[in-house]
Parts: C-alpha cells; structure tokens; sequence
C-alpha cells in the first residue's frame, strides 16, 4: 500500500501507491484505519503546548496546528468527493488550494474544534462507506490532478492520508522529545 519508507521528513511513512490492488481484506484494512485515525491524531496531539502546536513539523513545512486543521478540511473535501461519486457518474470533482486554506484564520484556532469535527465526520464517512456495496467502491470520479480514480482507490488514498499526517506530529514530537 506505500511506497518505500526512508528519512524523508515529508514522508514519514512512504508514498501511498495508487496501483496496489485493493482486496477485500485491504479494504477492511483501509476502513479501519479510516475509523480510528479521530482517536489517533487527538493522541498525537495530547498534552501538546500552543508553543509546541505551533511548531513546524519540518522546514518550510506546516505547523502542528495547521496539520490538524488540514486533516479535516482534507476529509470533508473526500466526503463529499464520495458522495458526489456514489450520486452522480463520474463527476470531475473540484480541488483546492490546501496550502491557502492551511494560511486561513481558522488554521489558528485551537486544534480541539478540528479534532471534534473528525470524530463526526469519520464516524457519518465511516457509516457511508460500510453501507456501500463493491460496486459502489468501482464507481470513478475525474480527479483534475489524479485522473480517474475509483472509490476503493479513494479510500486507500485518504486512509493513507490520515496515517501520513498523523505521523508528521508523532515523529516531530519523538525528535523533540516532546
């Protein structure tokens, strides 16, 4: 499911490889990790001081806070992206410009509201996606940078996408000590 692992501060855990074949037990694999990230990233935050949210995981990388913050917004963006796939056929879906969303006021925010928010929204996405059928998961969408995507492939991506950020706190806090 990812690509090799090295010291890559960016990538902490690999790039996720969209040609692996998403199998049944793959996919349970792939929704779990949808279902607990909520409780994984409020863990990789715990405890953390503003001084210590506002600290940037990387060089010219993003802070603790505003990773936080972009999880949710990334995730709200693919639940909608699932269900325009599972309402319309193969919609274009729209994209955004992470990196000016993460320099919005509410980047600055306490990460508990955001925190919050994915405990609700991976609880309802999480619901959606264990109501679909397998060909619901073969339904595409156009992504403007990605191509045509289907659903299973969706999936992989965002739980992939949760573990990779996740990851940025965790190992900033293991280099820091913190």
């Amino acid at each position: 499911m990812e690509k090799a692992v090295g010291e890559d501060l960016r990538y902490p855990i690999g790039t996720f490889d969209p040609s692996v074949e998403v199998t049944k037990e793959l996919k349970e694999s792939f929704i779990k990790d949808l279902e607990e990230l909520p409780a994984l990233l409020r863990e990789a935050v715990k405890g953390l001081s503003d001084e210590q949210l506002d600290t940037h995981y990387r060089p010219g990388g993003w802070t603790v806070r505003q990773v936080v913050h972009h999880v949710v917004d990334s995730h709200i963006n693919a639940y909608v992206r699932f269900k325009w796939t599972l309402t319309e056929d193969k919609p274009t879906i729209k994209t955004y410009f992470e990196e000016r969303w993460a320099e919005l006021g509410d980047s600055r925010m306490p990460v508990e509201n955001s925190l919050l928010m994915a405990e609700n929204l991976h609880r309802r996405w999480v619901d959606l996606i264990r109501w679909m059928s397998d060909e619901d998961f073969a339904r595409k969408l156009n992504h403007p940078d990605w191509g045509e995507l289907t659903l299973d492939k969706m999936l992989g991506q965002y739980a992939w996408h949760g573990k990779h950020h996740t990851a940025h706190i965790t190992r900033l806090a293991e280099r820091e000590g913190w």
